[in-house]
């Protein structure tokens, strides 16, 4: 079962405690909730990446922005 340590600063004395059952729960949903938040930042990334490629495409081919692209360009 997974632990937590309780350090009194007091004293510098260390403690070992079993989660439990809600700390458990607690402990999943924010690591669901943080894996969730890292996939949607690197897909806006990507996305990002993608959009200035495009751009930068367009500059060279000639052909005209659209305006998110040129947005991005200026950011």
């Amino acid at each position: 079962m997974p632990t937590k340590l309780v350090v009194n600063c007091e004293t510098g004395e260390q403690t070992e405690i079993e989660l439990t059952a809600e700390e458990i729960a607690q402990r999943e949903a924010d690591a669901a909730a943080y894996a969730a938040e890292v996939a949607a930042r690197e897909e806006a990334e990507a996305a990002r990446a993608a959009l200035k490629a495009s751009a930068r495409a367009k500059l060279v081919a000639g052909t005209p922005l659209t305006e998110e692209e040129a947005a991005v360009l200026v950011l």
